[in-house]
């Protein structure tokens, strides 16, 4: 345990024993009057989401899909994702979401390696959907409505020619259906999420989360940021404060958080969920559009957001950031990559009133695995991703195996609850990542005297120039440091003499055009030789997943090809 753990704390946990849909439904008996969802001008009880979820749930059992089988959601951001989301929680079936603008190969291979039976799309990409599903295992594609945040598109098959095509309207899929809860048998070690990684080094591969992994990892979220344990009761779960009564940055039964990350990547849908068992609004964005987003957050006086660095810098370059009440703002949750130094300063000057959590976390290990605390008086340090929470060991290795003392950097490994049970269809690759209840993360840091980590690189990233190991994080922060740089990405392009040469790509600030040998020079006086910049180019805006990760694989083609 770190000896930075945060006051009023325990240092472990009780998990329910109990399953993820337990958790879903125990919202619908506390809160059930109080707004789930806000999607435009549509909004749903926590009571009517369930209500809703359980017919869908009810309607998956009458075509004979439950335990065992898996729904795909192919869908954007809008209120039909929780709906579908819950419902397929409710009725046993693991969920395996799809990112709607996969292309029709994507979607295909994502359908025949889950199996998947059932596929609920939007209809703005069911046409993609209802060709990858030919000739698959899917015995039905459902058609949801459109909303204000995921309209239909103008340019696509309208809803008729869908439905020709074999597509099945949502209401009628649940047509006749109760909306009582129904009663499945879940099992703990049922899957309830078939995720898969983002594929940002490499082909992706779904992961099994199960239902004590998901379960876990929420109650960990909820002890960390919202002050609560989570405890079985005859309902499904109760929240109840810690004796301690230290208060976290999330209120239960009374928070609103804005939504724009994509639901399909674990970061989003955990945390979402880590939400909404605790009574918290969603407010549902689409696109990201800076102005529209923080109008938003006036608008509903959100008190929470989780995003990651690229959000937070168009949010701090946004005109309006200066004309929007953004006083509300009390916890902004930060994932997929470190915050440098200069943007989490200017994000403090930014909303003064909100407590900035950065976290670290993988698909592998269900979402979350270190963060900063979200309370007042937790501690933290610039730079890190946190200690681990509840129950959770970060060890950090060598190349033979051999734990690291402090401050030595390494291979970061993790256990913990939440770690998951490997990768689906996949067996070498799991005994590879998943070693005697520890997980290899790929990931490369190290902890520091007072149990903080630091993330600096995944292995993949790190590359060796005549003989030396360059971590692209160190440069990259060195870089944003210039006045010039809205954001880096350092990467290594191969080269016969030296091994690899680090070169940099560069978005810049309006109105900056630096020549290249200043940006060289202003790094070359920063580290070792070994260190320094042999290229930068300069580009519009760096390639990202959806969940805000940098693509290093694509910055890497674009150096090769370059030279």
């Amino acid at each position: 345990m770190s000896t930075y753990w945060p006051e009023g704390l325990p240092e472990s946990l009780s998990y329910p024993d109990t399953d993820a849909s337990a958790l879903a439904y125990s919202s619908a008996v506390r809160f059930p009057d109080r707004t789930a969802l806000v999607d435009g001008d549509d909004e749903l009880t926590f009571a009517e989401l369930h209500s809703r979820a359980h017919r869908f749930a009810h309607a998956l059992h009458a075509r004979g899909v439950g335990r065992g089988d898996v729904v795909a959601l192919h869908l954007p951001n809008s209120l039909w994702f929780f709906v579908a989301y819950f419902g397929t929680l409710h009725s046993g079936a693991a969920l395996s979401p799809i990112n709607p603008l996969s292309p029709e190969p994507s979607v295909r291979s994502h359908l025949n390696g889950t199996g998947a039976a059932v596929v609920v799309t939007h209809p703005e990409h069911a046409a993609t959907a209802l060709a990858a599903a030919e000739g698959t295992a899917v015995r039905a594609t459902v058609l949801v409505p459109p909303t204000a945040v995921a309209p239909a598109g103008a340019d696509g098959p309208g809803r008729q020619a869908l439905l020709d095509r074999g597509a099945v309207a949502w209401d009628r899929f649940v047509e006749g259906q109760p909306d009582t809860r129904p009663a499945t048998g879940i099992a703990a070690d049922d899957v309830a999420h078939l995720a898969f990684t983002g594929g940002t080094t490499g082909e992706p591969k779904g992961v099994r989360v199960l239902h004590r992994n998901l379960v876990a990892n929420i109650t960990q979220f909820t002890g960390w940021r919202a002050g609560h344990a989570v405890e079985a009761d005859g309902t499904g779960v109760a929240l109840r404060p810690f004796p301690s009564g230290v208060e976290g940055a999330v209120r239960i039964g009374s928070d609103t958080a804005l939504v724009v990350a994509p639901l399909y990547h674990a970061q989003a849908l955990v945390n979402t969920g880590f939400l909404m068992l605790c009574g918290v609004t969603v407010v549902l964005s689409g696109r990201f559009r800076p102005p529209e987003f923080l109008a938003l957050v006036e608008h509903h006086r959100v008190s929470y957001i989780t995003g990651s660095p690229t959000m937070w810098v168009a949010l701090l370059d946004c005109p309006d950031l200066s004309t929007r009440d953004l006083s509300s703002l009390t916890c902004l949750s930060s994932g997929a990559a470190p915050i440098d130094p200069g943007t989490l300063e200017r994000m403090r000057e930014a909303f003064p009133s909100a407590i900035i959590v950065e976290g670290y976390g993988l698909t592998e290990a269900t979402c979350v695995v270190t963060s900063l605390p979200a309370l007042p008086s937790g501690k933290r340090k610039n730079g890190s991703a946190g200690i681990p929470v509840f129950d959770t060991e970060v060890e950090v290795r060598d190349g033979t195996g051999r734990a690291l003392d402090p401050g030595e950097q390494g291979r970061l490994w993790v256990r913990g609850p939440q770690i998951t049970d490997g990768y689906h269809g996949r067996p070498d690759a799991t005994a590879e990542q998943f070693v005697d209840g520890w997980l290899d993360t790929g990931d490369l840091g190290f902890r520091d005297e007072d149990g903080f980590v630091h993330i600096r690189a995944r292995a993949k990233d790190m590359l060796i120039h005549k003989g030396y190991n360059v971590y692209p994080r160190e440069l990259e922060e060195i870089l944003l440091e210039h006045p010039a740089v809205a954001a880096a990405a350092v990467v290594g392009r191969d080269n016969p003499v030296t091994g690899q040469d680090p070169v940099a790509f560069l978005v810049l600030h309006e109105g900056h055009t630096p020549p290249e040998k200043e940006v060289l020079d202003f790094v070359a006086a920063r580290v070792v030789p070994y260190k320094k910049l042999r290229g930068v180019r300069v580009v519009e805006a760096l390639p990202t997943s959806a969940a805000g990760k940098i693509l290093k694989n694509e910055l890497r083609a674009a150096a090769a090809a370059t030279g």
